[in-house]
């Protein structure tokens, strides 16, 4: 899907507004995915965007985990026509709202061509009513976690400063650029342990797609971006926020990680 769309020409001729699509992945899981995905909500809820928040992890999902949420009804509903769309799309704590998955669903942890179908159908009709979508995706490179990232006008694609966690993420901003010639995504650095770790981690993984990333792409002429959203400290708060089901954004919104989020939200606006 392409940014462009959100001017594309309606019935009538008419322009249809519709929802920016954020992927928010990672090369390996536990460096804090979904709670970037749910905290950068709140932030751009906070600013007045109208965010949705939709839990593409459909195989292994716990946004509902994070949010301290029990939902009747998920999306495996929705897929299997037990319930409408509508009655799917709860509020969340911090002013947006979510579509969540049901978790330890073994057929959606493949990629059929129902499952591509279905969920590309749920973005089409909810894209008209927010100004944002935010699609928390499984981490790795699996073919659902691609194909939920090919939907988005942009990725974002959260680390730590770890080895295995960077390691991970170089390999999946090559098959990003490789596969869905992509030819730039952000990068959130979570959990660092001084200022500006962030900026060094993000240089540091340009140097090596320069080098290994561009010259396979299908137009090597043009560089591939990666681009810091933002860093966010290591911070106690964090774990509290984690331990008790409550939005950091909503718990301490003045602490170090919670500044981090904040600012990589009104980095995301403009």
């Amino acid at each position: 899907m392409s940014s462009d769309r959100e001017t594309n020409p309606a019935e009538g001729g008419k322009p249809a507004p519709r929802a920016h699509i954020l992927a928010v992945t990672s090369g390996k899981g536990g460096v804090g995915k979904t709670f970037v995905s749910a905290n950068l909500a709140a932030a751009l809820a906070r600013r007045g965007e109208r965010v949705l928040v939709l839990d593409a992890d459909l195989g292994l999902a716990n946004l509902d985990v994070v949010l301290n949420l029990f939902p009747k009804i998920t999306l495996h509903d929705v897929f299997t026509g037990k319930a409408e769309l509508e009655q799917a799309i709860l509020p969340a704590p911090g002013g947006f709202s979510v579509l969540l998955a049901g978790s330890g669903l073994v057929e959606y942890s493949r990629l059929t061509p129902e499952v591509s179908e279905k969920l590309l159908d749920v973005i089409e009709k909810v894209a008209p009513r927010f100004d944002r979508i935010i699609l928390d995706t499984g981490a790795g490179i699996s073919d659902v976690v691609l194909y939920a990232v090919s939907l988005a006008d942009e990725v974002l694609v959260v680390a730590t400063p770890e080895p295995t966690s960077l390691t991970d993420a170089y390999a999946t901003i090559k098959v990003l650029a490789t596969q869905q010639q992509r030819t730039g995504v952000r990068l959130m650095v979570n959990q660092i342990g001084r200022q500006g770790e962030g900026r060094v981690i993000r240089g540091q993984l340009q140097q090596v797609i320069d080098r290994y990333v561009t010259p396979q792409m299908s137009d090597p002429g043009v560089p591939f971006k990666l681009e810091l959203l933002g860093e966010i400290p290591t911070d106690s708060a964090v774990r509290e926020a984690v331990q008790k089901r409550r939005l950091l954004m909503e718990l301490q919104p003045g602490c170090p990680a919670a500044q981090g989020v904040s600012a990589a939200a009104e980095r995301l606006m403009s």
